[in-house]
Formats: structure tokens, C-alpha cells, sequence
């Protein structure tokens, strides 16, 4: 990777990053409990920095949050009608993550061919998580009904400078039958997890976050698809699928997914 001049805008190196991810490709198929990866300082230092810098605190009308339920107190942008306030160096960011070289890597990296990046961010783009939030163990929903497509990949940047893994915050990674959690991703700055979609990929962060009042755990998240999935994968469309751990009971509302949708109406009504 190489910026295309000193200090100027940033841009993936087609070849070079191509090759890194052909390079990790036994590594992320052969992770336990599924398909993932965490690389350390993704992003040249300074660009990585910038990007924090431009970070937005809880205050910006980016943010929609979600006021109960599985990821009680989660800050998201979730759509690229809500990007419209970000700085030019967050919304270069976010492209950046779209573009031709680094699905490419992402191809080489998981062997998964003909990837589609989201140009909605639909459940994407920042993320900000506060003292006391937490996101619930799930599998994402498996198909982006909008654009016909299924969910594949996963990819998480997180921009978390001295972040104490005291305070908790660690993405989760739980083995099929929901009786082990099998990996903790510290979400420390400049690492970027990746990780493949499935029914049964189950990831979150279930634990009320205990860091410090005005401390948050900030990443970006963006989505990949494909146009189809292998028969070993297939299932009928569904949203998110919440999952208890051990020991665990979820309450299912019957109404908890309308009751999200006019939470968030009421909340841009608000803004």
C-alpha cells in the first residue's frame, strides 16, 4: 500500500495489496471456529491517525441509536443518507474500503470471487459503542434483499487508541452449536478483522462495555457480497439471528422489529 504522494490522499496499491491477502489466504481459511483474520497497522500509521482524528463524537447528527434490545446503546451511521455531515477524510475512508483494490484483496484473501461492495452501507460504516453498551452474539441477516444479493464478508476496522481489554469490547467468535466462544479480537487501533457470513457465524460483543465515561469503541464495518452462495450455505433469507450463550435467555419480542423501526423514525424526527 502507498499513498499516491507525501501526506497526500491515500490509495490502496492494487498489486501489493492483492498479493498481501493471497499471501494470509491458508491463514483466514483455516481459523477456528470460522473463516476470519485480524491484521495488525492495516492502514499506514498517519493515514490510520487522520481518520481517528476525524472520528465523530456522540453529539453529530450521523449518528441513529439503537435506545434498548441486543445492541443497547450502539451508535451507528447504518445508511449513506446519514454520511452527508462526515469530513471529506472519513468519506475517502469509507470509499477506500469500496474500491477495486481492496476487494481484490479481499478475493485473494478469502478465495471468494466476485465480490460486491455496498455503496449504501446498509448496517455499515461507523460504528461507536459507550460505557455500558453492548452488541449481542449473532449471525448477521444473510441476504440484501434491496440489491438481491448475499452476504459474504465481513470487514471491521477499529480505531481504538490504549484501549484496555479490561473495559471489554472484544469481538466474540462462537463455535456453531453456541456452546464456546472460540476467539477474542481485542478491537485495538489500526486492526482491521475480517471475517466470512454465514447462518452460523456467530460474533458480537454480549458484555456491557466498561470503559471510561466519554470513551468509546469505535470502529467501521463494511459489507461484501456476491450475486449467490455455495449450496453448503444456502438458507432461507432472514435477519439478524440473535443467539443466547450458555446460561443465557433472550425475551423475543414479536414486535421487537417494528418497535426498532419506529424507535429510529422517531429518532430522525428528533435530529
Amino acid at each position: 500500500m502507498a499513498p499516491s504522494g507525501a501526506r497526500g490522499p491515500f490509495f490502496f496499491e492494487h498489486a501489493e495489496l492483492a498479493n498481501r491477502g493471497a499471501a494470509l489466504r491458508e491463514r483466514y481459511a483455516s481459523a477456528d471456529p470460522f473463516p476470519h483474520i485480524a491484521i495488525d497497522d492495516f492502514l499506514p500509521e498517519h493515514v490510520a491517525a487522520e481518520i481517528l482524528a476525524h472520528f465523530p463524537d456522540a453529539s453529530d447528527p450521523c449518528w441513529m441509536s439503537d435506545a434498548a434490545g441486543h445492541q443497547q446503546g450502539k451508535l451507528g451511521t447504518r445508511h449513506a443518507s446519514r454520511l452527508d455531515s462526515l469530513s471529506g477524510t472519513l468519506y475517502h475512508a469509507l470509499l477506500l474500503f469500496n474500491s477495486s483494490p481492496f476487494v481484490a484483496f479481499l478475493e485473494n484473501l478469502t478465495g471468494i470471487e466476485g465480490l460486491i461492495p455496498d455503496p449504501h452501507f446498509k448496517g455499515g460504516g461507523l460504528h461507536s459503542i459507550p460505557a455500558g453498551a453492548h452488541l449481542d452474539v449473532h449471525a448477521d441477516f444473510n441476504r440484501y434483499n434491496e440489491l438481491k444479493l448475499d452476504r459474504r464478508i465481513n470487514a471491521l476496522l477499529y480505531l481504538n487508541r490504549d484501549w484496555d481489554p479490561a473495559w471489554g469490547g472484544q469481538l466474540e467468535l462462537w463455535n456453531r452449536d453456541m456452546s464456546e466462544c472460540r476467539q477474542r479480537i481485542d478491537p485495538i487501533f489500526n486492526r482491521l478483522a475480517i471475517f466470512s457470513t454465514t447462518s452460523t457465524s456467530y460474533h458480537g460483543h454480549p458484555d456491557p462495555l466498561r470503559c471510561p465515561e466519554g470513551v468509546t469503541r469505535k470502529s467501521i464495518a463494511f459489507y461484501y457480497y456476491t450475486n449467490g452462495r455455495p449450496t453448503s450455505e444456502k438458507r432461507g433469507a432472514h435477519s439478524t439471528l440473535w443467539q443466547p450463550r450458555p446460561g443465557e435467555t433472550h425475551e423475543r419480542d414479536p414486535n421487537a422489529g417494528l418497535l426498532g423501526k419506529a424507535r429510529r423514525f422517531l429518532g430522525r424526527l428528533r435530529r
